[in-house]
């Protein structure tokens, strides 16, 4: 309906649909009230106005009129809050299988790593009709990833993951941009997603030059730092054993009870005092400062290849 109206951006993804329907609900309904506000002065303006003679009439109050304000305006908020609620989650909660790409947002240029190992600056490749999950993060200042067609956008911060998901509904090429003012050429940091039919999405990354998977490179900076001489697979580690940590329970040694995602496998990395795994001491050097953002996403990416396919992962996390 409104492809070609210049106003308006492509629909491009699942999501766009129900985000179009609630902007429409809101851009109505803000129409209409503003409409019968408008109105409803002028009627009372021309029919009440002051006539000489004619002195103001107390008017006593109406349970009926003071329930229907206050119960409809109810209803009405309370149907946009649920009807915002749904979308949000619906964005917030990745499907189960998306693929993930890892994004690094710097002044001023977009970086993006596909699992296979693939790069890409200010340009992100994805096939149509899969899920995409991006676990974002900011090299220096708060960033925001946005593409209209979508209908998403997502802050990426310092120090931590953001994500967001989406799947294409049609091939094309579409407009990133950052939505956050990030510095003096923040309007130059733009981008565009390709989405391509499956089959050239399967040439274009078999065409690529890649140094091994995401996971691979991880794994080689995982020996390289020395970090298998602690979170070794048997018992005998200084650290614990990392096989299946990813996405389960672990138990501090505060008492706590947290969940090994992304972000905690990222602060275990860069500050690992901060969440100590119960039974394991406080040992493990930080390395903050000392591996790049990308490098990070290969140790994250590693840590999550770890996880066996059976039901049967273990339940300590990788601090020390």
């Amino acid at each position: 309906m409104f492809d070609n109206f210049p106003l308006w951006p492509a629909r491009a993804s699942t999501g766009a649909g129900n985000v179009d329907a609630l902007y429409i609900f809101l851009v109505l309904l803000a129409s209409f009230m503003s409409l019968a506000i408008f109105t409803m002065i002028t009627v009372f303006a021309l029919k009440y106005h002051r006539r000489h003679g004619r002195e103001a009439e107390q008017i006593e109050g109406s349970h009926a009129l003071e329930i229907t304000w206050s119960v409809v305006p109810l209803a009405i908020f309370m149907t946009i809050f649920a009807w915002g609620a749904v979308i949000y989650f619906q964005e917030r909660t990745p499907p189960r299988g998306a693929t993930e790409v890892y994004v690094v947002a710097k002044q001023w240029m977009w970086k993006l790593e596909h699992p296979e190992g693939q790069r890409e600056i200010n340009e992100l490749h994805v096939p149509v009709g899969r899920d995409v999950k991006l676990i974002m993060t900011s090299q220096d200042v708060i960033h925001s990833f946005y593409i209209p067609a979508f209908r998403i956008k997502q802050d990426v911060l310092p120090g931590r993951y953001t994500t967001q998901w989406f799947r294409a509904t049609k091939p094309g090429v579409y407009h990133l941009f950052c939505a956050e003012y990030c510095g003096s050429q923040h309007s130059g940091m733009i981008g565009q997603v390709v989405v391509m039919e499956p089959a050239k999405y399967e040439a274009w990354l078999a065409g690529g030059t890649t140094s091994g998977s995401l996971a691979s490179n991880g794994e080689s900076i995982f020996q390289q730092l020395g970090c298998s001489t602690c979170h070794r697979s048997d018992t005998q580690g200084r650290g614990p054993n990392l096989a299946g940590v990813f996405g389960k329970p672990v138990q501090l040694e505060d008492g706590r009870i947290v969940v090994a995602d992304e972000n905690y496998l990222r602060e275990s990395i860069t500050s690992p005092s901060a969440k100590v795994v119960s039974g394991f001491k406080p040992i493990m050097p930080v390395f903050q400062g000392l591996v790049s953002e990308e490098q990070l996403n290969a140790l994250v990416a590693y840590v999550k290849s770890l996880n066996p396919a059976s039901a049967g992962a273990q339940q300590q996390g990788p601090k020390e």
